[in-house]
């Protein structure tokens, strides 16, 4: 059955949830005894929470023609041949005059009829009280037959004065059953002295073939003791302060597994060698700093293992600050490392990788004023190495964190001057680098000529 809101108003609300069926009439008979059934004016009357005899006498009364409900059948009839969008405009008046409230609109309202014989709609919603104009003709008709009081309003004030007795009586045995509880637990102190008392008389005899059984109060004290551990609630400390002491714990558990991997690797190497069948004791290995193959120490590469470790976790720029904060070294050695942590093992599309993870790079410039030099001497450190694909693509690379405002014009021209003049002037990075340094010139100059 197709629904409807109710009002005309209230159409075009999808989520209205006062609604009532759509009307559907049928034209019966010929000539002069031709009449118009509202089929479904019961469906419709029930929605509305007014009589059918109502609707069908508004129709007869506004249409100045016959009507007639009968009320074993359940049929509306009303004489004439009556098209449904009329009957339809008719409902709706009847709707806006008798069951709906003046005041907030809502249908939910009660037909009253004060002793000086006028009729009143009384809503449930807001209280208001409306008064009918009592000059339209369909009023002497519902004086005459009223409506029928809701049965069981008396049952219904009789069920909440009962609940609220319920509602008395539950606090009472809340408080009972709170004093209870505190009874029983000094109870259990005293029962418990008792039984330590005992305890140590039996262990002194020596019997230990009876055995006091723990008392009623103990076990409610028991009780009382695991309600009150479900009613703690447990919350973690989401401050930044909290978040970087998990950082730093984390990554003191790192370094600490590094250090062992290390202290193994040179007792393994002190160990007895044996050479012919006769044991010859090792000399004790003088090893200098480990140097990396770039010529970087492992302070270096313990800050690159950190940083992949912890790389995994990380989901935003303001996550790595924290990592970045709480990591030891200066903003250059740590701004070097986090480049290769982020780039280590990219080969094809290095330029695409940097413009992945630029919220990154940006996150690690606030950590020093001169981070925008760091960042390029990482640049030049990563692409110093046996990386061929990141040294062909370095000067796009420049330009994607120049188009994002990661570097600036005027820390690049620096460090490719510095670059030229420095020992590294014959690497293959400043010849590829020129093309896009001869373009950030050439702009520079025709923004001055304009």
């Amino acid at each position: 059955m197709a629904l409807q809101n109710i009002g005309a108003g209230n159409s075009d609300d999808a989520f209205y949830r006062y609604k009532m069926p759509k009307m559907i009439t049928k034209i019966e008979g010929r000539g002069n005894g031709i009449k118009t059934n509202v089929v479904n004016m019961v469906d419709i009357a029930k929605a509305l929470g007014r009589p059918a005899s109502y609707t069908t006498k508004y129709f007869g009364c506004e249409l100045g023609a016959q009507s007639k409900f009968d009320e074993k059948t359940g049929t509306s009839l009303v004489n004439g041949s009556h098209d449904t969008a009329k009957l339809a405009g008719l409902l709706e008046n009847f709707i806006k005059k008798y069951v709906q409230c003046y005041g907030c609109g809502n249908p939910e309202t009660e037909i009253l009829i004060t002793k000086s014989q006028m009729i009143q709609l009384k809503c449930a919603a807001c209280g208001f009280v409306s008064d009918v104009d009592m000059r339209d003709k369909l009023t002497t008709f519902i004086l005459k037959n009223p409506p029928e009081q809701k049965k069981g309003s008396k049952e219904k004030k009789g069920l909440r004065r009962a609940e609220k007795e319920r509602l008395k009586e539950g606090e009472a045995a809340d408080e009972e059953l709170k004093k209870l509880k505190k009874d029983g637990k000094k109870k259990s102190s005293s029962t418990k002295e008792g039984s330590n008392k005992t305890s140590t008389k039996k262990k002194a005899s020596g019997s230990d073939e009876d055995r006091i059984s723990p008392t009623h109060s103990q076990v409610d004290d028991k009780e009382d003791i695991d309600d009150d551990v479900d009613d703690v609630q447990w919350q973690t400390d989401t401050s930044l302060e909290a978040a970087r002491q998990r950082i730093q714990e984390q990554l003191s558990a790192v370094t600490a597994d590094m250090v062992m991997l290390s202290t193994n690797e040179s007792e393994k190497k002190a160990k007895v060698a044996m050479v012919g069948g006769s044991p010859t004791v090792a000399s004790p290995v003088h090893e200098e700093s480990p140097k990396a193959e770039n010529g970087q120490s492992s302070v270096h590469q313990t800050l690159v293992d950190e940083l992949k470790a912890n790389m995994k976790k990380v989901t935003s720029a303001n996550q790595l600050k924290a990592v970045l904060g709480s990591l030891s070294g200066s903003a250059e050695e740590k701004t070097i490392a986090l480049f290769e942590a982020l780039f280590d093992g990219v080969e094809k599309g290095f330029a695409k990788e940097v413009i992945k993870k630029k919220s990154y790079l940006a996150a690690a410039l606030a950590q020093d004023e001169g981070s925008q030099l760091f960042l390029l001497k990482a640049i030049e450190a990563f692409c110093g190495k046996a990386n061929s694909s990141a040294l062909k693509e370095v000067a796009l690379v420049l330009k994607a964190l120049y188009d994002a405002d990661v570097l600036e014009e005027e820390f690049i021209l620096q460090w490719y001057g510095e670059g030229l003049k420095g020992s590294n002037k014959d690497s293959q990075i400043w010849k590829n680098t020129k093309p896009f340094i001869d373009w950030l010139q050439s702009a520079e100059s025709e923004s001055e000529e304009e």
